[in-house]
């Protein structure tokens, strides 16, 4: 018996050793697979849930705001461009409105140097001349080389052909400026090419007023003056007569060319002569003056046929409208 209660003493220590290490073990799983309570974890699941939307809140309001900014900029940029483009105008105006001013300030001193001109011109017959010769007293030096220079305006006519812009130029700008020297006084000048066009547009059909300042300024732009020219004086002539001819002013023509294009002469000579009315006692009151460049007969002995029709023509129209042909040897 008492064998028997040892045994049974023995096994139910060795079940409650099982049981108790069963009881162990699930309480360290416990541990380990869930450190918190359920409540704890759905706790900490809502906060960051939480914390998502709020940052996902706060991502699309920066967004909305980015893209205002990004319109205010674009916004900005096209006021920026407009004032820019203000900008711009403005200074062009003020460039034109300084320019004009420019010219009109050399208007008025072209002006007064014109009046200053004319006074002087007044007292060229000084009270000591009266007193010796008289007030019927006239000068007697109107005529320099052959040419009269009694005229009160001046038109030159200038053929701007090939030929002579390329070899004779230089020539031409000198002997207007040597015939402007004879000419101290003028009432009005005026450039034309032999198709009647105006070297300066806005005087078209208008005198300028001779000044030093507008005399250096059409020296200045004949030498690189050059539109189309068909080699022929008659349409600068015709047009400078009907433009300009008056009876109540001494009006002289100086033509500049080399050579004549047309075949008949007399047609010429009729229609000049039609358009420049005689004054009462039986003159023309254009003097037509003519210089002739020889560019024409250069290395052809003196056989071209065109230009010695340009000084045929130059010379008869101006022995009949009290003028000068002089033919140059020399072009250079």
């Amino acid at each position: 018996m008492r064998g028997f209660r040892r045994n049974s003493e023995d096994s139910s220590i060795a079940f409650l050793d099982i049981i108790c290490c069963g009881f162990g073990a699930i309480i360290l799983l416990l541990v380990i697979v869930k450190p918190g309570s359920p409540d704890v974890l759905e706790s900490s699941d809502q906060q960051q849930g939480g914390r998502i939307k709020v940052m996902q809140e706060q991502l699309f309001q920066l967004r909305g705001e980015i893209d205002y900014l990004e319109r205010e900029l674009t916004v900005k940029q096209e006021q920026l461009d407009i004032e820019t483009e203000r900008v711009a105008i403005m200074r062009g105006e003020l460039d034109r409105d300084g320019k004009m001013l420019a010219a009109r300030q050399m208007a008025q001193i072209d002006e007064e140097e014109r009046q200053e001109d004319l006074r002087i011109a007044m007292q060229s017959l000084s009270e000591e001349m009266r007193r010796l010769f008289g007030d019927a007293y006239q000068r007697r030096d109107n005529v320099i080389g052959g040419i009269p220079v009694d005229s009160e305006y001046v038109i030159f006519i200038i053929d701007t052909s090939g030929s002579m812009y390329n070899y004779a130029w230089g020539r031409v700008v000198d002997e207007i400026s040597h015939i402007l020297d004879i000419y101290p006084n003028l009432q009005g000048v005026q450039v034309m090419n032999d198709m009647g066009d105006y070297m300066f547009g806005t005087y078209r059909g208008q005198w300028i007023p001779d000044t030093p300042s507008r005399r250096r300024i059409l020296l200045q732009q004949l030498r690189t003056w050059h539109p189309f020219s068909n080699s022929s004086p008659v349409e600068g002539i015709t047009t400078a007569i009907r433009s300009f001819y008056s009876p109540d002013r001494k009006i002289s023509l100086y033509v500049f060319g080399d050579d004549y294009t047309g075949r008949l002469l007399g047609p010429v000579l009729d229609t000049v002569k039609s358009l420049n009315r005689e004054h009462p006692d039986g003159e023309p009151m254009v003097r037509i003056h003519a210089v002739g460049f020889p560019v024409q007969f250069l290395g052809n002995a003196g056989q071209n046929s065109s230009g010695a029709r340009f000084a045929a023509l130059m010379r008869e129209l101006a022995n009949q409208n009290n003028g000068t042909f002089v033919g140059l040897n020399d072009f250079r």
